[in-house]
């Protein structure tokens, strides 16, 4: 269970947005040209050289939509808008406003064909983490020649940039692979690799502040018209990132245990135990109490980075569609 207290208001408004079936899906505006994400759709204005970007309450798992998560969409737009500000003196991002909590009106971009992973500790569990790839023997990940008799959650010596492809099946790549691939240009790619060690460091210490260890994260960077590299997508949210608590990281590593941490795994977890998700046609309905929880964790640690108060948004699609509207006039 994680550390953020409960707020009897605030599971109460959780509550009745479920049991009224009121998250935002996407599924109910009637803009042109959307094309959907797992988590984020996108409407594009080329005639303004703008696109609209809705990020929805919908969870993603095994490569497949497990749930909707009350609050979850504005939860990750608003701590993208967050980092997108407290980050702009450091590199430039495609931000152009924010007129409903889960939507962002953004400068179109093409981005680059990397992933920009930066880690600061030792683990992970998916087949591009650096964890995986070191239990399995690897000792040169990405690149980064790694000592010997490292442990899982371990503090690395320093932050690494890791790439990863964006291929159907994403491998960990090295800064030279990517230039001799084609991928990026070598003057692009340092300069990718610089911004994002820097907004990592960043992140890492506004993060500490709040009590938290920023872990690792994905980083996308791309280009506009006039060929600016620009932050795009989303950043440092808890989608695209790893937090832990950092009051009781220390003592937890000591004794072997896995860090605090606030993340989607329990639900994942749920799912596993009760159906093979990867093959069953339907899935079972995720019950409501880990859904409840699931946004509770969302919004405590929304609540966590930024220092703010969550205002909790019930306006519904019908609102976003009109904002959208307005925006890109």
């Amino acid at each position: 269970m994680s550390r953020i207290p409960v707020n009897d208001a605030y599971v109460a408004s959780i509550s009745s947005c479920f049991d009224a079936n009121s998250q935002i899906t996407g599924n109910n505006l009637t803009l042109p040209g959307r094309i959907e994400g797992k988590v984020r759709d996108q409407y594009r204005y080329p005639s303004q050289k703008l696109v609209a970007l809705v990020t929805t309450d919908r969870q993603s798992g095994f490569d497949r939509a497990l749930a909707s998560v009350p609050y979850k969409g504005q939860v990750l737009n608003q701590v993208s808008a967050f980092w997108f500000d407290k980050t702009r003196h450091l590199i430039p991002n495609q931000v152009v406003a924010v007129p409903h909590p889960n939507v962002c009106i953004a400068k179109q971009a093409a981005p680059f064909a990397v992933e920009m992973v930066v880690r600061s500790y030792m683990t992970g569990s998916t087949s591009t983490s650096i964890w995986k790839n070191y239990s399995g023997g690897a000792r040169n990940y990405c690149g980064i020649e790694l000592p010997e008799g490292m442990v899982k959650n371990q503090k690395l010596d320093g932050n690494l940039f890791t790439p990863t492809t964006k291929d159907e099946h994403d491998r960990p790549i090295s800064c030279e692979e990517i230039v001799s691939l084609g991928l990026m240009e070598q003057k692009d790619l340092d300069y990718c690799k610089e911004k994002c060690l820097e907004i990592f460091a960043f992140g890492q210490e506004l993060a500490a502040k709040n009590g938290l260890i920023l872990v690792d994260t994905k980083f996308e960077l791309g280009k506009d018209e006039d060929g600016t590299i620009m932050l795009i997508d989303e950043v440092l949210t808890p989608d695209s990132s790893r937090y832990w608590i950092a009051e009781t990281y220390e003592e937890r590593f000591a004794k072997g245990e896995e860090p605090e941490n606030i993340d989607k795994e329990f639900l994942r977890l749920w799912f596993s135990k009760n159906c093979d998700p990867y093959k069953d046609e339907v899935l079972p309905e995720a019950p409501k109490d880990l859904v409840c929880e699931l946004s509770r964790r969302y919004i405590g640690l929304y609540e966590m980075i930024t220092g703010e108060t969550f205002k909790f948004d019930d306006r519904g699609e019908e609102e976003i569609q009109k904002a959208i509207e307005e925006a890109t006039k």
